[in-house]
């Protein structure tokens, strides 16, 4: 951590509080009422939730805020994952009595639809003096000063690794107040700092081509990709209008990781077909696929992987019926688009065309 720009930067901070009295008050007050609203949701609720009360809770989120039509993606959320799955995973990874380590890596094994991005704001307003809003601010907040060892891809965010971001963050709120800047009282107060003073433009944090590869290095890891890329998928064919889903059945014998779905006119339904393949045998990826064109409605399939399996999986399938008909995304194209589609939604729901509660 570089001290002499934590301190450059607070003065910075303290300067556009003293001088935005206004904006400064709407912020602290933002913060007490998303604290209150977190501390609604005790465990018992959140064992019985209903669909309507896990609106209530995911909605106001600033994760959420990419998603004009909340409902829908929540009503998604629901169909992917059941709602008594979802009571017994948020009541653990808020209430749970294990460390925080295991409980986040429970959740996102589990939980389909739900990032480290949401995870981590719940658990931030809910303990605001012991865990960090993590999400792509953040990231370019802590390499402005300098914080090494980041995670650049959600997939890379295990259990273990936010307990040691949050550990940071902790160590910048005790930087911040033995500096005598007492305005940043607790986590979500850090954040707000880090949304004002620490976005240093000149650090281009989008994904680029010379990004490391996004490679499992271990069975949990190749787990958390290949959700985190599932769900991504989907998330952009919402994007682009169609009905998306994950872990679908489309065929006899072939339950795929995404679809796209949509009907046009005569033709009826349209089905896009995704299988992530992130570790381990490509055969069943290749079975799924030539199972899922079983279906006359699926129009496309799609293997998503990193570059080097993806020519395994092209030497594989030379010799079979699909060899012309499969179609190529790497990992890396999945999340740099995702990247962009998330800052496009962001900044037209900021216009107000949706009214707040669809």
């Amino acid at each position: 951590m570089n001290e002499q720009k934590l301190t450059k930067y607070l003065a910075s901070y303290k300067e556009w509080l003293t001088q935005n009295p206004s904006a400064a008050n709407e912020a602290k007050q933002e913060q007490m009422e998303a604290q209150q609203k977190a501390h609604v949701f005790t465990k018992e609720r959140l064992l019985s939730l209903t669909e309507d009360d896990l609106f209530e809770y995911l909605s106001p989120l600033w994760a959420m805020a990419m998603w004009g039509n909340k409902h829908y993606q929540i009503d998604n959320i629901i169909e992917a994952n059941g709602i008594e799955l979802l009571r017994k995973q948020f009541a653990n990874l808020i209430y749970g009595e294990a460390d925080i380590e295991k409980r986040w890596d429970d959740f996102r094994s589990k939980i389909k639809g739900i990032g480290p991005a949401i995870m981590s704001e719940l658990l931030c307003k809910t303990y605001p003096a012991q865990y960090l809003l993590w999400n792509k601010k953040t990231y370019t907040g802590f390499k402005t000063l300098n914080i090494n060892n980041l995670p650049r891809y959600e997939a890379r965010l295990d259990g273990k690794m936010y307990a040691q971001l949050s550990g940071i963050g902790r160590e910048l709120l005790a930087k911040s107040q033995e500096y005598g800047y007492n305005e940043i009282c607790d986590l979500l107060a850090l954040n707000s700092f880090i949304w004002n003073e620490l976005q240093d433009d000149s650090i281009d944090c989008t994904i680029s081509d010379k990004e490391e590869e996004l490679i499992a290095t271990s069975k949990k890891d190749a787990t958390f990709i290949h959700n985190d890329i599932r769900d991504k998928v989907a998330e952009i064919g919402h994007c682009l209008g169609f009905r998306a889903e994950v872990e679908k059945k489309v065929a006899a014998g072939a339950v795929v990781d995404a679809i796209w779905e949509v009907t046009i006119g005569n033709m009826g339904r349209v089905i896009y077909v995704f299988e992530v393949q992130t570790s381990g045998s490509i055969d069943s990826l290749i079975l799924n696929l030539m199972k899922a064109k079983n279906n006359k409605a699926v129009q496309g399939i799609v293997a998503v992987t990193d570059q080097k399996q993806i020519e395994r999986i092209k030497k594989e399938i030379e010799s079979l019926p699909i060899k012309e008909e499969v179609k190529f995304w790497d990992y890396t194209e999945v999340l740099r688009i995702h990247e962009a589609l998330q800052f496009v939604n962001e900044s037209i729901n900021r216009l107000g065309l949706v009214p707040n509660g669809l």
